[in-house]
Formats: C-alpha cells, structure tokens, sequence
C-alpha cells in the first residue's frame, strides 16, 4: 500500500509540475506577445509625432514666408465688398498680374493682413495639434 501511496503521490507531483510548467510558459509567451504589441504601438505612435511634427514644421514655415510677403508688399490680402443690390456691375481693382472682372474687392491695410496671418496660423497649429491627438486616441484605443 505504502508503494501504491508514493506511486499516486509521484504521479500527482509530476502532473503538477507540469501544470505549472506550462503554466508559466503561457505567461511568458502572453509576455512577449504583450511587449511586441507595445513595440509596435510605440513605433506608430512615434511614427504618427513625426508625421504631425512635419506638418506643424511646413505650416509654420507656409506661415513665416506668407507673414514676409505681406511684410513686403509681395502680396496683399483683399476682401470681396458687398455692393447694394447685390452687385456692383463695375469690375474689380486690378492686379498687376491681370484684371479680375466681377465682385468688388478691397485691399486690407498690411498691419490687419499681418493680424489675420496670425489669427490663421494659431488655427493651423491647433489643428493640427488636435489632429495628432486624435492619432493617438485611435491607436491607443485599438
């Protein structure tokens, strides 16, 4: 009987270990597939910042030479006049690129045009920046 007990006693403890075997190989494995999912998340994510850092880089450059043109007369921003009636039937200012025909304009003071630039270029920014947020919150939340 005593032989009998330790068989069944040796048998149990070996399907035990084996049970903790695998066991802990399950983890390591659910390990190692957890840390290359958060290798490949880190890569888009730091894929994603630079992406939305290029972005935030050319827009803030198209900015800076818009700003310089402006500064220098290069370029003026106008704005379409509303005529009573609903038109004026005169043409436009002209350019010295060419006569645009149609809807009165009227060329903005540089210092206002400089002022819109602004204006558009913290909208750009923050659109860009909401842009990389929800990059991010769609790849975290996948």
């Amino acid at each position: 009987m005593d032989a009998e007990w330790q068989a069944k006693s040796e048998k149990q403890a070996n399907a035990f270990q084996r049970e903790r075997e695998a066991a802990a190989v399950a983890v390591i494995d659910w390990q190692g597939a957890e840390q290359a999912r958060r290798r490949a998340l880190e890569d888009q994510l730091q894929a994603n910042d630079k992406t939305h850092l290029q972005e935030l880089t050319n827009a803030q450059a198209n900015q800076a030479r818009l700003r310089d043109r402006l500064a220098t007369s290069d370029l003026r921003l106008s704005v379409l006049l509303a005529a009573p009636g609903g038109g004026s039937g005169v043409p436009a200012t002209s350019s010295p690129g060419g006569v645009v025909h149609g809807t009165a304009r009227g060329e903005l003071d540089p210092s206002a045009a400089q002022r819109i630039v602004a204006i558009t270029d913290a909208g750009d920014q923050g659109l860009i920046a909401l842009r990389a947020c929800q990059a991010y919150v769609r790849e975290v939340g996948r």
